[in-house]
């Protein structure tokens, strides 16, 4: 048996109120025991027990903050160049358009699958150092069969979330044939890529799929045995919030222009609203109204969106400080986004909180408490990120 003890928490979010105070579960002077990658021992600081008497490792976190690891809940991380020149023209006024991706489609078609592996690879490890314990990649950079097959297989070399996203953008040879690109879509690319994914999604917008279109492709997905996400109303009103939610999808993603009956719809369903604040800094759109979809009681992710166009950055503590900022959120109500929100869109119950038999996925921070997430935005404030019980990444810096 492999066990860890993190002792002298300060503060302690197992995002459990049955454990603790308000919606977060806050304990103050804890101590955490995690036994063969699973939580199994959550207590006051100095009580001893058989459990973290046992414990072949520990981490005395000096009374800083522990919280669970972040949960991204979309990411494009496998792709090859960057749109540098294309964020400076948008800071410049040059407003966003969804075509853009064809150059990274371009950029990533033309590197061969071992450059693909290592930059993914590099990614990932900067979202482990930015306290992401989990993450969700898709596909959507090649837009033909064996493309798409490449991305998801590097992709589930990473994570078991992977998302088939074919539907990403029409491209180019398919202009004025849409539906004819839908249909090898539904057909050849999911075969291909079905046995390396969990997930499919469809960039339901104006520029991209409209609601036939996209429709099509998430019953195919379901069909396939693979669960829905959609890219919904993020450029403009439209049906994708209304479909994510008619056919159960787990989560719409974006979520910045939404109507009465969008709210509502999130509001009475299993969907979760996935906001991506990274993705409007960026693109400069409006923030979405977070604080009418939670006060409707809709379920509610944060994520990083990482990707070269409109979002390059795995930093989830920015994400969450603009959410705080921007978005009418609590603290507490950002850092459940960002944590067990995010578990919610994968629909996985066992991450995004530290409880007795969940993944023993934590985050030290080097701040007594999450505040400082927000209250020092920039700053980097990840002492350790624990997955499964191992550490995978340290901030000597930071003291421990």
């Amino acid at each position: 048996m492999s066990s860890l003890l993190i002792d002298n928490i300060g503060l302690l979010v197992t995002n459990e109120p049955a454990l603790g105070d308000g919606m977060l579960g806050v304990l103050r002077d804890a101590a955490l025991v995690i036994e063969n990658g699973l939580v199994a021992e959550v207590r006051s600081r100095g009580r001893r027990s058989a459990r973290s008497a046992a414990a072949d490792r520990g981490i005395d976190t000096g009374g800083r903050c522990v919280i669970p690891g972040f949960v991204d809940s979309h990411t494009h991380l496998v792709f090859a160049g960057d749109r540098a020149e294309e964020f400076a023209a948008r800071m410049a006024g040059e407003p966003y358009a969804a075509g853009g991706i064809r150059a990274t489609v371009a950029s990533t078609q033309a590197a061969a699958t071992e450059e693909l592996r290592r930059l993914t690879e590099l990614r990932r490890r900067e979202a482990l150092r930015a306290g992401i314990t989990h993450l969700e990649i898709k596909s959507g950079y090649a837009l033909e069969v064996e493309g798409e097959r490449r991305l998801c297989q590097v992709g589930s070399e990473l994570t078991e979330d992977v998302t088939f996203l074919g539907a990403h953008l029409l491209p180019t040879e398919y202009e004025h044939r849409a539906d004819e690109y839908v249909e090898l879509v539904c057909g050849a690319m999911l075969e291909a890529c079905a046995p390396h994914v969990r997930w499919t999604d469809v960039f339901c917008e104006r520029g991209a799929f409209d609601g036939d279109q996209s429709r099509a492709v998430l019953e195919a997905g379901r069909e396939a045995g693979l669960g829905l996400r959609v890219h919904a109303n993020q450029l403009s009103r439209g049906p994708g919030v209304q479909l994510a939610v008619e056919l159960g999808a787990a989560s719409a993603d974006h979520c910045t222009h939404l109507a009465k009956t969008d709210v509502s719809a999130l509001a009475g369903s299993g969907t979760v609203a996935t906001l991506l604040p990274a993705s409007d800094f960026s693109t400069r759109q409006p923030y979405p109204d977070a604080r009418t979809l939670l006060d409707a009681g809709a379920t509610v992710a944060l994520a990083t969106n990482c990707n070269p166009g409109s979002s390059y950055t795995t930093s989830m503590s920015f994400c969450i400080a603009l959410a705080v900022r921007e978005m009418g959120m609590s603290l507490e109500e950002a850092l459940m986004a960002a944590t067990r929100g995010g578990a919610r869109a994968l629909r996985e119950d066992d991450r995004g909180r530290l409880a007795p038999g969940a993944r023993g996925d934590a985050v030290i921070l080097g701040a007594p408490s999450y505040a400082h997430l927000v209250y020092r935005p920039g700053v980097p404030l990840i002492a350790a990120t624990i997955l499964g019980g191992e550490v995978a990444f340290t901030d000597a810096e930071l003291g421990l």
